[in-house]
């Protein structure tokens, strides 16, 4: 049987755009941002989901909210559904990164870039080195995610809140394209893209659908 995956972006915040949030505390939904959760609700509310899953962070829970309440439902929170750790970049104006060659060649080659560690590990550590997640690492966790909840859900209809980064490895795993093009489809606040998924494997129904 058929499980179909509703792929959801939290809605807008007041940083986006000037931030870059990783898994910072303390982000949560404007008044923009809540207006677009009633509005994904809305547009949701056609669909009988089975279940609804978030990310940890503030500004997807309170997406997933609306969500879950117009179907009746309870949040589950899934921590595979998480930002990408970024690191010592979570928290950081996207001003103080240009230039940094580090971020250039993040957004230049996702397949084996990552963002460098919060803290410098001790001296000896068997974590010396290491940074944040690598979005292949990402891509791993919610392929490994979805296969799961595939198997724990069949003909099932799920919507996952998660974060732009986290979709768009979803979407290059079922579609087979390198992370490295990950800057060449959008994935917006408060937008849903749907991937079916069966034992014959994954399939893109659509991307990015806005709210409204």
């Amino acid at each position: 049987m058929e499980t179909v995956f509703f792929l959801i972006r939290h809605a807008s915040h007041d940083r986006l755009g000037s931030v870059l949030c990783g898994r910072m505390a303390g982000v949560t939904l404007g008044d923009r941002g809540r207006a677009e959760a009633d509005a994904l609700a809305q547009r949701l509310s056609a669909q009988r989901l089975s279940a609804v899953l978030s990310s940890p962070l503030e500004r997807a829970q309170e997406t997933a909210a609306p969500i879950a309440a117009r179907q009746g439902l309870a949040v589950t929170v899934d921590p595979a559904l998480n930002e990408i750790d970024l690191g010592a970049w979570s928290g950081k104006r996207f001003e103080e990164l240009h230039g940094d060659p580090a971020w250039e060649l993040w957004n230049r080659a996702r397949t084996h870039a990552r963002p460098p560690a919060a803290l410098p590990p001790p001296a000896g550590s068997p974590t010396a080195g290491s940074g944040g997640e690598s979005m292949a690492e990402a891509q791993t966790r919610i392929a490994a995610a979805l296969d799961r909840l595939r198997r724990a859900n069949p003909g099932g209809r799920l919507a996952l809140v998660s974060h732009a980064d986290l979709i768009k490895a979803a979407l290059a795993h079922a579609l087979g394209l390198p992370l490295d093009f990950h800057s060449r489809f959008e994935i917006s606040p408060a937008s849903v893209s749907v991937v079916v998924a069966g034992d014959w494997g994954l399939k893109v129904h659509s991307i990015n659908e806005g709210a409204a």
